[in-house]
């Protein structure tokens, strides 16, 4: 059994989704970060980056349980537990990772960027929102432009593509961004919230 200590945010799904998808048996461990649980001494003991996703496989690697906190190292682990969605060998393999790292350093910490000056700042600041609206269009069409010639971001559907949902999906049904320029990454995005797992992942909640 696997703990998955997460909120409903971007980051958070990510680990619901691969969990659902790779058919892991999981309890949801919400913590609330509009109450700052992440900053609490038992969960900075799980993560001492005190944010979410963060996880507890109580069957980790030679039985024993093992801690596993930032989406990236979770989504590879869990992949790599369940031998699907991270080829073992191979160019496929690293084509796959960069499509995981593209989320850690560019999607997931503009977005997130983009998402608080828009949203959530006291006080406006028109020409950082500008700047991370400009950098998220410019990672939109990087997508873009890989999904015109690949149903799939690594060829075929890996933790690359769950990693990566989650930002530009909150994008447009969150920040209420404009799509229609990436009409390649409108049918990935569609294509993906329509799979079983994704559908349930998403409508959890605490």
């Amino acid at each position: 059994m696997i703990d998955a200590y997460v909120w409903t945010t971007p980051n958070g799904f990510k680990a619901l989704i691969a969990l659902e998808e790779l058919g892991l048996a999981y309890t949801p461990r919400w913590i609330d970060i509009t109450k700052d649980e992440q900053k609490t001494p038992e969960f900075l003991a799980i993560n001492p980056n005190h944010k979410i996703p963060a996880i507890i496989d109580h069957d980790g690697p030679e039985g024993r349980p093992v801690t596993i906190f930032e989406s990236g190292a979770i989504l590879t682990y869990l992949a790599e537990k369940t031998g699907r969605l991270l080829p073992t060998t191979g160019a496929a393999r690293y084509t796959v990772l960069e499509w995981v790292f593209f989320n850690i350093g560019g999607t997931g910490p503009m977005l997130g960027q983009l998402g608080y000056f828009a949203k959530f700042a006291k006080e406006k600041n028109p020409a950082a929102e500008e700047r991370f609206r400009n950098e998220a269009a410019r990672l939109f069409g990087v997508l873009d432009r890989r999904l015109a010639d690949n149903q799939y971001l690594a060829g075929e559907l890996s933790i690359a593509d769950l990693i990566n949902f989650t930002w530009p999906y909150s994008a447009r049904s969150f920040l209420k961004l404009d799509l229609t320029d990436y009409p390649n990454l409108v049918r990935w995005l569609d294509e993906l919230a329509a799979r079983p797992a994704f559908v349930k992942a998403l409508a959890l909640e605490p």
